[in-house]
């Protein structure tokens, strides 16, 4: 599961931000989605650019996440690389791109106990509420 990383914090906040800022958004782009959008501040690729680098055989990070397997090559294995290197792990790219990570949704103050993973406006506040949580657990660390 994510480790805490001030790196990780400062790009999921980065993130959100870009996207409250109205960054191109797309769930179903490979390089505008939820997911997408991390990897592009985390790798400084633009959208374009990361479909490009990436064997697309498959639609979905989720897809990706899934098939994942160290050492197989592939331009998509990089990428997990890097996002490994910053403490976000495959299963954090699914709960990412389906906004699910109960803990994070746990934290949401307005009394809603789930986010629209296509929206916008709940990508930024599951990125936001997740960057406060890391940072809460490098705290008591």
């Amino acid at each position: 599961m994510t480790k805490s990383n001030p790196t990780l914090i400062h790009a999921l906040r980065q993130t959100a931000q870009r996207l409250s800022e109205g960054a191109n958004y797309e769930w179903g782009h490979m390089g505008r989605c939820n997911c997408g959008h991390l990897v592009q501040t985390i790798t400084k690729m633009t959208d374009t650019e990361l479909v490009a680098s990436i064997d697309h055989k498959l639609d979905e990070w989720t897809e990706h996440a899934k098939d994942y397997c160290d050492r197989t090559g592939s331009k998509v294995e990089d990428i997990f690389e890097v996002m490994r290197s910053y403490g976000f792990h495959h299963e954090d790219m699914v709960n990412l791109e389906y906004l699910k990570d109960r803990k994070i949704l746990d934290r949401l103050d307005d009394g809603r106990k789930y986010l629209k993973h296509n929206q916008r406006e709940d990508v930024v506040v599951y990125m936001e509420k997740m960057a406060e949580l890391l940072e809460e657990e490098m705290e008591v660390v």
